[in-house]
């Protein structure tokens, strides 16, 4: 779900082609139907003979499904079994639902949980029965930068990974940065305190939310859950009292079950005094100054 740590003009294994072709599909989002390539264009930034070229390909190798009354296409049946094999493959997925099931039965909360797609988190599971105001499911995208979840997963990096992302996202938001740093190094503040980060209307108005890392020791992620409603119903102080320490717990069963268990000081309460614990939470190292050194800004 990453991107290639290196740019394609400087590594010569990249295969810009390829890169292209899986932006066009990459394109399509959930509940979209049918694009031309004049949206496409719009949303992969591609010139529109490129994409015409590329939907042209697609459709003879069977990802696309040409719909001429509208002269658009849509997603055929070898692009969704793409997307089918990797999430029956994501055995995260699977082993995490009756966690979140019953998380979502005790707070009535929606619980997810996703992985990066570039300044992204996409939901690769989602529990959600009966929660209003919080329509996302399987297939949807987040913004890493102003949700609970993505903050989570930005703060489970390694340094020289978190610090390569936020250089991304600084360059995409532009004038907005300054505001959105300053929440991600709250985020960091929060996460070394408590062990989870938390979203009360940073990204939606209505909609609060925590979130928190998990780890696996077979190499892959890390991902990251979270747990939302809208904000009558999980004011902040229930966030970091109640829903958040819950669902922290509830990620350190699923990293015992799926064998990626979290270092022997993490297992200690969100809300112990005990010094492991605060040395738990020297890392990740939190926001301020130390952030903004780390990613060129003094």
């Amino acid at each position: 779900m990453k991107r290639p740590g290196k740019k394609p003009a400087t590594d010569r294994n990249f295969v810009v082609a390829l890169s292209r072709g899986l932006d066009v599909l990459r394109a399509f989002r959930p509940n979209d139907g049918l694009l031309g390539n004049q949206e496409i264009a719009a949303r992969t930034n591609l010139p529109k003979p490129t994409v015409s070229r590329l939907t042209y390909t697609l459709t003879k190798l069977g990802y696309l499904t040409p719909v001429p009354r509208f002269e658009k296409y849509q997603l055929a049946p070898s692009a969704l079994l793409l997307g089918y094999a990797a999430l029956a493959n994501l055995g995260v997925r699977q082993l995490s639902e009756p966690f979140r099931e019953q998380l979502m039965r005790e707070t009535g909360g929606a619980v997810a949980i996703g992985g990066r797609d570039r300044l992204s988190m996409i939901y690769i599971g989602q529990s959600r029965h009966g929660v209003v105001n919080v329509e996302l499911d399987v297939g949807s995208r987040i913004p890493i930068a102003t949700t609970a979840m993505g903050r989570a997963y930005l703060w489970a990096l390694p340094e020289e990974e978190r610090t390569a992302l936020m250089r991304e996202m600084r360059e995409h938001y532009g004038n907005r940065w300054p505001r959105i740093r300053d929440g991600i190094e709250r985020a960091g503040e929060t996460v070394a305190k408590h062990g989870f980060t938390i979203s009360a209307g940073e990204w939606q108005d209505d909609v609060h939310a925590v979130g928190a890392a998990l780890r696996l020791n077979d190499g892959t992620g890390p991902y990251a859950v979270n747990c939302g409603a809208p904000a009558f119903r999980f004011t902040e102080e229930r966030l970091l009292t109640d829903i958040g320490p819950r669902l922290v717990a509830m990620v350190r069963k699923i990293e015992a079950a799926l064998g990626g268990l979290a270092p022997q000081t993490n297992q200690t309460s969100v809300h112990s005094n005990n010094p492991s614990h605060k040395d738990l939470n020297k890392k990740p190292k939190p926001g301020g100054k130390v952030a903004r050194v780390a990613e060129g800004i003094r």
